[in-house]
């Protein structure tokens, strides 16, 4: 997801501060939506990301646990900092490769957990929190200005020395923690390795990450052109309406899907558990009664006019082709914010097809942590998923050349 310091990124990190407000009104009833689950696969507990732009990490960390669950039936709490960690080593040797032009910021993308487990490995939560700062809650805005102005000094110099790697460790032990060699849990001794090569998983070649743009050639894959794709990995780039195909398959087929989407549309109403992409209202679809409303409007009172809806019975969508998609995301419409997990599936009371989908803002929100996204809404602000490649149609698995 986007780098946090930039206003659409800020969302990945900022919203959870909603969390004591929405308290207040947590638990009780949405405001015009009624929702009605139909798939619901078995997922791992939402956990709170607080202040820190990490939800890559606690999105595809939910990710894993799921497939680890769905292979082994083990329900498993896996650290987030950890992979956090790590990232932020590799992202710092590049950085310095690049002579200070590499992305060091808090964000990630829908493969780094993935790509760390196959790297480094993995630990229980239990053993290595990543809170070694005086903090409850996980907060990294000292941290990461910390990193940031000792990466900047490294990268000024016109050579390195042997030693930054070693003061960069220092920093992240200072914060995080220092990463176990060895670790007893279970009644059992690990290195992150181990632990992770017992949960039955091959992370370099279970998962594959998708997308859906016309700026490439389907069926093949091409580095994303987002910030926080700092691996330069390569997406598979199917159609539209394929890439609906495989989210629909994976969830009927019990297989969670790790989510990246833009969180910062209009509508977007976390505290009231629902994502819809509302059609702007122009004066040409008003009647004369509406009409003569209109026109006694301020433009700020019209702007919120043109996006105003109750609920499903008054709620008209955007119709998303591949060609509106293609440009939503050339002008920016469509950010890389914020990464999530699909879990299911639900209808309004209207019968419209939703997404349930788990985030890591904590629980004190309407529906204890979960929201629904409308089918529009994700086939428009859907920036990458990933799924295990068992979920794929075979069809699509065929033509993507994957075995």
């Amino acid at each position: 997801m986007k780098k946090i310091f930039s206003a659409a990124a800020l969302l990945c990190l900022a919203l959870p501060s909603f969390g004591q407000e929405a308290s207040d009104s947590a638990k009780t009833e949405p405001k015009g939506f009624v929702f009605t689950d139909v798939v619901t696969i078995p997922s791992t507990s939402v956990k709170d990301q607080n202040k820190s732009g990490t939800c890559w990490s606690f999105a595809g960390t939910g990710f894993i646990e799921d497939n680890v669950r769905k292979v082994k039936g083990d329900s498993l709490d896996l650290s987030e900092m950890f992979t956090v960690y790590m990232c932020y080593l590799d992202k710092a040797r590049r950085n310095v490769r690049l002579q200070g032009k590499g992305n060091i910021s808090q964000g990630g993308s829908i493969v780094d957990v993935a790509y760390v487990m196959d790297n480094y490995g993995a630990i229980p939560e239990e053993v290595y929190n990543g809170l070694n700062y005086g903090e409850a809650k996980h907060d990294h805005g000292e941290l990461s200005r910390v990193l940031t102005a000792y990466l900047n000094a490294v990268s000024q110099g016109r050579s390195v020395t042997t030693s930054w790697e070693t003061g960069l460790r220092g920093i992240l032990d200072a914060y995080l923690g220092k990463v176990p060699e060895t670790f007893e849990y279970q009644g059992k001794t690990y290195t992150p390795k181990s632990y992770a090569e017992s949960l039955g998983l091959d992370f370099g070649n279970d998962f594959v990450a998708l997308t859906s743009f016309t700026h490439h050639p389907y069926y093949k894959p091409f580095a994303l052109e987002v910030c926080d794709n700092w691996l330069w990995a390569p997406y598979y780039n199917v159609p539209l309406d394929e890439m609906m195909n495989i989210i629909d398959n994976a969830l009927e087929n019990g297989y969670t899907i790790n989510w990246a989407a833009d969180v910062s549309e209009k509508g977007f109403r976390w505290k009231d558990g629902y994502a819809v992409l509302p059609a702007k209202k122009n004066e040409a679809d008003l009647n004369d009664t509406e009409l003569s409303r209109w026109v006694t409007l301020s433009d700020a009172d019209r702007e919120a006019e043109a996006y105003k809806f109750t609920g499903p019975a008054d709620l008209v969508e955007v119709n998303v082709t591949p060609e509106e998609r293609q440009r939503m995301f050339d002008v920016l419409e469509t950010t890389d914010d914020h990464g999530m997990v699909i879990v299911g599936t639900a209808v309004d009371q209207l019968g419209n097809k939703y997404y349930k989908v788990k985030n890591s803002w904590d629980t004190n929100q309407v529906y204890g942590g979960y929201f629904y996204a409308s089918r529009p809404y994700v086939m428009a602000k859907t920036m990458s998923f990933m799924v295990n490649k068992n979920a794929l149609p075979k069809n699509i698995k065929k033509q993507l050349n994957l075995k």
